[in-house]
C-alpha cells in the first residue's frame, strides 16, 4: 500500500496518434451545426427525443436528468467535507454475502503534503445483491492497546481477511517495535465477519526474518488463500511484500508459519530445501507491493488452472498479473498489465472474487472531493478472461457495475468528449485541471460520462454534475478563463464544487434539448465554439444545447 522504495526507471512506451486541438475563445465564429441527430443513425431529431424522453423530465424551464446511482467509489458518500476515505481494499466472498473491507484513511492536508498514511482501523461493508452496501463500521483498531507490538496507532495498513473452519482471520501489517521499529506482519482471529478480531499477541512474520531487505517496510501488503485440491489436500498460503515478494505456507492453526523443510525454525530464503518463507520474484516483472492470490472455480467449486498472483507494478503504480502452477515451489509466468495508472492516485491495491457466478476486482483511486493517494476510496468493475485463461485490460470506471454512462452530443451529432491522454507516470503531473473538452476529441470512451446530483447543492434536482467515465474524479470544470475543461475535485471547497455544478435547463435552441448553465457564473452556458467547450452567454443557442443519449 506504500510508496515503493524503488521508484522504477523504466515505464511503458505507447505508440500514440499525434493529436492537435486549437483552443479558441468563446467570442469566435461557431461551426455550422447541421441537422443530424445525436445518435447520428438517420432518425429525426423529433423520434430521438421521444425515445430519449425518460432520461430526463422537464419541469416549467428546469430539467431535471435521470443520474446515475450505484456508481463509483461504491461507499464513502457523506457529504461535501464528510466524506470517508479508505484505501488497501479487500473483500471476502461468504455464502450469500460480500464483505468489503479498507484501511480508514484520515491523513489532513499536513499529513498529505507530507507523504503521511494517518490510517487508526479498517472499516466494512457489506451487500448481498452487489448494489447496495451496508456500513458495518469498524472492524479492528490497530492501536497500541490492541496490538501490543504495534509501534504506532495510525499504521493499519494494507490487510485481507479470510475464512477458515468457521474462524475468521484478518491479517495485517503494521510498525513493529519489537522488530527493530521495521513492518511486521500480524493477524487478529473473530468468530465474525464485523468484528471482533483479537490480535494473537504476537507478529505472526517479523520483519527481522525476511532479510537482506531492500527498505524497512518490505513485510506489507499480506495475502492469504487457502483451498482443498480435488485429492483433499489442503493448500494454505501467505504472500506478501513491498519490493520484494515473499510466500510461505500456513499451518492449520492459521497463525504460525508452516515448517516446510521440517528443520525446526523458519528461515527466509530463495528455495525450499533452505527456507520456510521464499522469496523468488523471478518472473514477476516490475514487481512493487500489494500482491493478491486467485484460481478460478468449476461449476461444482472445484478449483482448477493456474494459479494467478495480482500485484501492482512500477510507480505511479499499474495492476498487473503472473501465473504459475504452484505458489510455493513453482515459477513465475507475466501475465500482462491490467490497469494503467489511476488519474486520482499514486498507489493502487486490488481484490479479486468470485460472486454469484461472475468475477470481480476491487482496486482504489482518490475520487472523492478531497481524495488523493492519502484520502482514497474503493471502486468496483467486472474481470473477464479469454478462452485460454488469460485476463482481459481493464480501465478505471466511474459507472462501475452499477452506474449509468450517458453520451452529450450537439444537434448534429457531435459528441462532447475530452481530449485522450495517458495518466502519467510523474507525480508533479497532478492533479489534473486543464484538460481540453470539444467535440469529437479523444479516443474511445472519451466521449462518456457519468452525470450525477450537482456537487454545490445534492438536493437541487435540477443541479448537475458531469464526470468523465474513464477518467474518475474528473469532472468538467469552470476555470478562470471561463473555459471548460476537466479537472480532479482536490480540494472539495465550495468554490470547487460550484464550479462542477451546472443547472439543467431547457434547450435554448428548443425544449427538446437541454442547456447546462453554470452555477460558478449564472447567465452563462456550457457553450461550444471552433470545437472547444466554453462559457458563453448563449446567444449562440445551437451550439449551447445539448441532447443526451444512455450508453
Amino acid at each position: 500500500m506504500k510508496k515503493t522504495a524503488h521508484k522504477h526507471a523504466r515505464f511503458l512506451v505507447f505508440s500514440l496518434a499525434a493529436l492537435s486541438f486549437l483552443a479558441a475563445g468563446c467570442s469566435n465564429q461557431g461551426n455550422d451545426t447541421g441537422s443530424k441527430n445525436p445518435e447520428g443513425n438517420g432518425a429525426t431529431k423529433k423520434e430521438t427525443i421521444e425515445k430519449e424522453e425518460s432520461l430526463f423530465i422537464v419541469k416549467d424551464n428546469d430539467v431535471i436528468i435521470t443520474k446515475s446511482t450505484g456508481h463509483n467509489p461504491i461507499c464513502g458518500y457523506k457529504g461535501t467535507g464528510n466524506y470517508t476515505y479508505g484505501g488497501d481494499p479487500f473483500v471476502l466472498a461468504d455464502g450469500d454475502t460480500v464483505y468489503l473491507y479498507t484501511g480508514h484513511d484520515l491523513s489532513d492536508d499536513s499529513e498529505v503534503s507530507r507523504a503521511v498514511y494517518n490510517i487508526p482501523e479498517y472499516l466494512c461493508y457489506s451487500t448481498t445483491d452487489m448494489k447496495e452496501w451496508k456500513e458495518e463500521g469498524s472492524v479492528f483498531t490497530l492501536d497500541t492497546d490492541n496490538v501490543k507490538w504495534a509501534k504506532d496507532s495510525t499504521s493499519a495498513w494494507a490487510s485481507q481477511v479470510t475464512k477458515y473452519k468457521d474462524k475468521y482471520y484478518l491479517y495485517f501489517c503494521t510498525w513493529d517495535k519489537t522488530s527493530l521499529g521495521k513492518q511486521s506482519i500480524g493477524v487478529a482471529v473473530s468468530d465474525s465477519p464485523t468484528g471482533g478480531f483479537k490480535d494473537i499477541g504476537r507478529p505472526l512474520v517479523q520483519g527481522t526474518l525476511t532479510a537482506p531487505e531492500s527498505n524497512s517496510w518490505d513485510d506489507i501488503d499480506p495475502a492469504v488463500w487457502t483451498e482443498t485440491d480435488k485429492d483433499g489436500t489442503e493448500h494454505r498460503y501467505l504472500a506478501w511484500g513491498n519490493s520484494k515478494f515473499y510466500v510461505c505456507g500456513l499451518n492449520e492453526d492459521m497463525v504460525s508459519v508452516k515448517d516446510l523443510n521440517g528443520d525446526g525454525e523458519i528461515t527466509c530464503g530463495t528455495k525450499e530445501d533452505n527456507a520456510d518463507i521464499i522469496n523468488n520474484q523471478e518472473g514477476l516483472d516490475y514487481y512493487t507491493e500489494a500482491p493478491w492470490l486467485y484460481r478460478r472455480q468449476d461449476e461444482n467449486g472445484q478449483y482448477y488452472g493456474k494459479y494467478y498472483l495480482f500485484y501492482a507494478y512500477g510507480w505511479r503504480e499499474r495492476m498487473a498479473y503472473a501465473v504459475t502452477d504452484d505458489p510455493l515451489h513453482g515459477s513465475w509466468e507475466f501475465g500482462k498489465i491490467l490497469m494503467l495508472p489511476i488519474a486520482t492516485s499514486n498507489t493502487n491495491h486490488m481484490a479479486v472474487f468470485d460472486f454469484k457466478g461472475k468475477t470481480y476486482f476491487v482496486y482504489h483511486n482518490g475520487s472523492l472531493p478531497d481524495g488523493n493517494g492519502y484520502r482514497r476510496s474503493p471502486c468496483i468493475t467486472e474481470l473477464h478472461f479469454d478462452d485460454d485463461g488469460n485476463i482481459l485490460p481493464l480501465e478505471e470506471t466511474a459507472a462501475g457495475i452499477n452506474g449509468t454512462i450517458y453520451k452529450i452530443a450537439l444537434k448534429d451529432g457531435s459528441e462532447i468528449s475530452h481530449e485522450f491522454f495517458i495518466n502519467s507516470s510523474g507525480d508533479n503531473e497532478y492533479p489534473y485541471s486543464e484538460i481540453k473538452t470539444g467535440t469529437d476529441l479523444g479516443m474511445d470512451k472519451d466521449n462518456e460520462w457519468v452525470i450525477t446530483p450537482g456537487k454545490s447543492d445534492t438536493e437541487n434536482e435540477t443541479y448537475v454534475s458531469i464526470q468523465s467515465e474513464n477518467k474518475p474524479g474528473l469532472y468538467l470544470s469552470v476555470n478562470e478563463a471561463g473555459n471548460i475543461t476537466l479537472a480532479q475535485d482536490a480540494d472539495a471547497s465550495e468554490e470547487t464544487a460550484e464550479r462542477q455544478t451546472f443547472h439543467s435547463v431547457k434547450g435554448l435552441a428548443g425544449d427538446d434539448g437541454i442547456s447546462f448553465e453554470s452555477v460558478a457564473q449564472p447567465g452563462m452556458y456550457i457553450s461550444v465554439k471552433d470545437g472547444m467547450l466554453c462559457l458563453s452567454d448563449g446567444s449562440d443557442k445551437e451550439n449551447a444545447t445539448f441532447y443526451i443519449s444512455k450508453q
